[in-house]
């Protein structure tokens, strides 16, 4: 009877180690090596040697074939109910996909699903295992959310495909996919499963990487689109190993804060669709509701004021106008203060520093406060002119014609470069209602503009930009 040999996992980074250390090699976290068994060598899988046929020559099963050989069958996807949803996992639920949705606690994931959940039970069978709360705290928010479709006059089926499981135990998980072979799993939250082969506590390294591994299996076995709820570390990072990212198809962030209604879905892996898509919801008191359009969550309904700039900014393939907000005021210290909400601090530093080198203007001894509205994190370059302009206009005391939107990304020489989709953003300005696009020089879109009824402004450097957005000369003395 073979032994097992321990050996030891870092529960912060996966490391293995033959021996304990009180601080992990790998990661150097300390008293994060945690023993597990490994099985008996005699109860791994032995490599056989092929048996040699009559001619002497080895007999080998071949397994691969030509790859134009393989046979193809359609891509049928499920709609979870939420247009912006299938938006973002590229169309909808692929069977047999496994998608990761992490967000902070409180956020609304478990809200999400069992909404998904709700509209999937009316055409295929749904399978939700509850292993953070009791089967009676989920019928209470399933009872909430169908009160708000009845009250929006959608009714409320029976839901007989729906079926809940409230276990925490992986072994009677899987017990219950093979039995019901549903079309659609949720499993809320991965951290919460425990496999009871493994000594180690349930949101564990090892245990997260083992009953995801185990999950994966049945799913591909039974095509089953699998649903995991992933916890989220006080970095804002998925808790568990790097290998749940990889192990999964896709892997959903819900982003938002929680004292605000809007949420923001994005996609951050997709093997079956586009990357970086977004889809916008609002929290209200009986679930969650979609916001078909979202640039008008994003601009402020004030009107213009000084220091505000409007932006078009692409998230995916959904362009978005936002507007930016910048103030400029007198330091009192020694070194002044930058702060940026919704825009890299490193950029903010960068586009100050060009507006000081070729615009002349002595922000380094001024405070600077940029922030995006509506709590949008803007990652792109093309929402550098749009800071150049809400900082310069700040700086002077300067209000933006209305109806104007400024695109361009902001070289450190003074210089304004193209950005992608530029005819997207421009569709989209115009449609709600801008009559002024700033845009890089060269785009060639002037005849696309001038049918959409937008006046298109273009320049070269950021001096000329300006000036052709404020109508005076950012420069000079006024």
């Amino acid at each position: 009877m073979g032994r097992s040999t321990p050996f030891y996992v870092c529960q912060s980074c996966g490391a293995q180690s033959r021996q304990f250390f009180g601080r992990c090699p790998g990661c150097g976290s300390w008293n994060s090596l945690v023993e597990q068994s490994n099985p008996a060598a005699d109860g791994r899988r032995r490599r056989t040697t092929p048996s040699p046929t009559a001619d002497g020559a080895a007999s080998r099963a071949r397994r691969s074939e030509p790859i134009q050989t393989v046979g193809e069958r359609p891509l049928l996807r499920l709609a979870t109910g939420f247009p912006e949803l299938d938006r973002v996992l590229g169309g909808g639920l692929v069977p047999g996909s496994l998608v990761l949705v992490g967000g902070d606690p409180g956020i609304g994931k478990s809200t999400l699903l069992l909404q998904s959940a709700r509209a999937l039970a009316d055409v295929c069978s749904v399978l939700y295992v509850s292993a953070e709360e009791s089967a009676q705290q989920v019928k209470l928010r399933w009872r909430r959310l169908g009160t708000e479709q009845a009250a929006e006059g959608e009714g409320v089926s029976d839901q007989a495909g729906l079926q809940l499981l409230a276990e925490t135990d992986l072994e009677l998980v899987l017990q219950e996919l093979e039995a019901l072979r549903p079309a659609v799993a949720i499993i809320d939250s991965i951290q919460a499963l425990h496999d009871a082969e493994l000594s180690s506590a349930p949101g564990s390294v090892s245990q997260v990487r083992d009953c995801a591994a185990a999950l994966q299996r049945l799913a591909k076995r039974q095509d089953t689109a699998l649903l995991l709820v992933g916890h989220v570390t006080k970095e804002g990072m998925l808790a568990g190993p790097k290998v749940l990212e990889h192990l999964v198809d896709a892997v959903l962030t819900f982003e938002g804060d929680r004292f605000a209604s809007h949420r923001l879905l994005r996609a951050v892996k997709n093997r079956f669709g586009p990357t970086h898509e977004l889809g916008v919801f609002e929290m209200r008191d009986r679930g969650l509701v979609e916001v078909t359009n979202p640039s008008e969550l994003f601009l402020g309904g004030e009107g213009p004021c000084a220091g505000t700039a409007t932006i078009v900014a692409c998230e995916g393939t959904r362009p978005l106008l936002v507007d930016l907000q910048a103030l400029v005021s007198t330091t009192s210290y020694a070194s002044p203060r930058r702060t940026a909400t919704g825009i890299g601090i490193n950029r903010l530093h960068q586009i100050l520093a060009v507006l000081e080198k070729h615009l002349g203007l002595p922000l380094s001894r001024f405070d600077c406060y940029l922030a995006v509205a509506g709590g949008l994190d803007v990652e792109e370059p093309a929402a550098d002119l749009g800071v150049a302009a809400a900082v310069v206009a700040s700086y002077r005391d300067l209000t933006l014609p209305a109806g104007t939107v400024l695109v361009g990304e902001l070289g450190l020489g003074g210089q304004i470069r193209s950005v992608g989709q530029l005819e997207l953003r421009l569709q989209e300005a115009a449609r709600l209602g801008f009559t002024r696009a700033v845009v890089p020089r060269g785009s060639g879109l002037a005849p696309v503009a001038a049918a959409l009824g937008l006046e298109l402004l273009e320049a070269g450097g950021v001096a000329e930009a300006l000036v052709l957005a404020l109508g005076v000369d950012p420069a000079s003395d006024l």
